[in-house]
């Protein structure tokens, strides 16, 4: 039967995500708030890596509102042209900019409602942007921390509002400015959409995931899948052990 996540399991969770990413961040390169909205309104569909390295020769020619309204779309478009969809993103990060100057003085407001009213920027965005820029405890919910929310049985919900609003219950409220870090970072590097490492997954004893009894099954052959429940942390080490 799934884990049944009392406080003190959500405590033990997330102390395991913090021991395994000690120094959780945002891996998109920024030096102010714009520079941050930027990416992450470039973000949609990309890798953090492949933003950075669209960012790195847009930031170095126009990284205020001013400037990147002053480029207009088409002169926008070079600098961007790696990224997914970068005609509509070019699009929505001009609007946004020329909104900036025209309704907040060329400054990135630190308010939800004003960041979702800006063009091309929705509530995930808005969130990182608190999260990261202004240092709020809001949890953005992105595909990687959907999937192991869901994945995991810690926060399941059908959409990322969902999620988000379950999360917002239920961390722990001293990890509540870091959970969106340490999170995300566990679905990009291993709890993973695809090919999820169970076999070193530091919370695999609260998850009750199909894929992670087959995961272990192939690394330890013949030995029995692990029971959901925290007591079942010697399989893991023997897991680990045998690696």
């Amino acid at each position: 039967m799934p884990t049944r996540f009392t406080p003190e399991i959500r405590e033990v969770f997330m102390q395991r995500l913090a021991k395994e990413f000690p120094n959780p961040e945002s891996e998109l390169e920024h030096r102010s708030p714009y520079e941050l909205l930027v990416a992450v309104m470039l973000s949609a569909q990309m890798t953090d890596k492949g933003v950075n390295l669209a960012t790195r020769k847009l930031f170095a020619a126009a990284n205020t509102p001013q400037a990147v309204a002053e480029l207009g779309v088409e002169g926008l478009i070079p600098y961007i042209r790696t990224v997914n969809y970068y005609r509509t993103k070019a699009e929505h990060v001009v609007a946004a900019s020329r909104a900036l100057i025209e309704e907040h003085g060329g400054e990135v407001p630190a308010d939800f409602d004003a960041l979702v009213k800006l063009p091309g920027v929705g509530r995930k965005t808005a969130n990182v942007v608190l999260n990261v820029a202004f240092g709020m405890s809001t949890i953005p919910v992105d595909t990687h921390i959907f999937r192991v929310s869901n994945r995991t049985g810690f926060a399941p919900g059908g959409k990322p509002a969902a999620v988000e609003k379950k999360l917002l219950e239920v961390v722990p409220e001293h990890w509540k400015h870091d959970a969106h870090h340490l999170l995300l970072l566990f679905g990009r590097y291993i709890c993973k959409a695809r090919s999820p490492e169970c076999e070193r997954c530091p919370v695999a004893e609260f998850c009750s995931a199909p894929e992670k009894a087959a995961r272990l099954a192939d690394a330890i052959p013949g030995a029995p899948s692990l029971d959901p429940e925290p007591q079942a942390s010697k399989p893991r080490r023997r897991a680990k052990a045998q690696k």
